[in-house]
């Protein structure tokens, strides 16, 4: 990796980080500019239209990897179920790791926050969550779930998902996200009754 590389990566990087933690309004340019530690040249260069391209890019990065996690653990557990549990749980467990300190809910930090002020970010946001609703709903259906069915879970799941840790967050505690984890069987099940029926 490029020098040039490193430094756009960091910058990304401690941008998400600060994104996540404390939002986007109370994250400055100059702060992200500090704490990358990359010259305040090097940010315009690799983002000229500032904050608002900047925070795009991170959106970008978060769906992409949230969509490959959600990919790993359909691949790693036997049903979908599993699969969703197992993803929030490892939420849970990395969420306390941190004492709560390092992660801000996706719906919480960007769709709520950016969504008045930027047609983008919120457009940004919206394909997001629907590529994170997708891949459970495609998972869902190859299950045997009728497709119909299971979008109307998955987006039930995401919404599901996304409360729990804005509970846990505000709570600081991984309780909700235990919680909303034990529910996922009985929806997948009485999402499969349904096709069923």
């Amino acid at each position: 990796m490029t020098s040039k590389q490193n430094s756009r990566e960091g910058i990304l990087e401690t941008a998400s980080k600060l994104f996540f933690t404390q939002g986007y309004h109370a994250t400055g340019l100059n702060q992200i500019i500090k704490e990358s530690e990359c010259p305040k040249g090097s940010l315009y260069y690799y983002f000229p239209a500032g904050k608002e391209e900047l925070a795009l890019q991170c959106i970008a990065s978060v769906k992409e990897f949230v969509v490959q996690k959600w990919r790993n653990y359909f691949a790693a557990n036997e049903g979908p179920a599993e699969a969703i549990q197992a993803f929030v749980l490892e939420i849970a467990d990395e969420a306390e790791a941190t004492n709560f300190e390092e992660f801000m809910p996706f719906s919480f930090w960007v769709s709520v926050e950016t969504s008045s002020i930027s047609d983008k970010l919120r457009a940004a946001c919206q394909d997001a969550l629907t590529q994170w609703q997708s891949v459970i709903a495609e998972h869902l259906a190859q299950s045997g779930i009728e497709r119909g069915s299971a979008a109307e879970t998955a987006t039930v799941i995401v919404s599901l998902v996304e409360g729990a840790l804005i509970l846990a967050q505000t709570n600081k505690d991984k309780t909700p996200l235990l919680t909303a984890s034990r529910y996922i069987p009985f929806i997948v099940h009485k999402c499969a009754q349904r096709t069923s029926e």
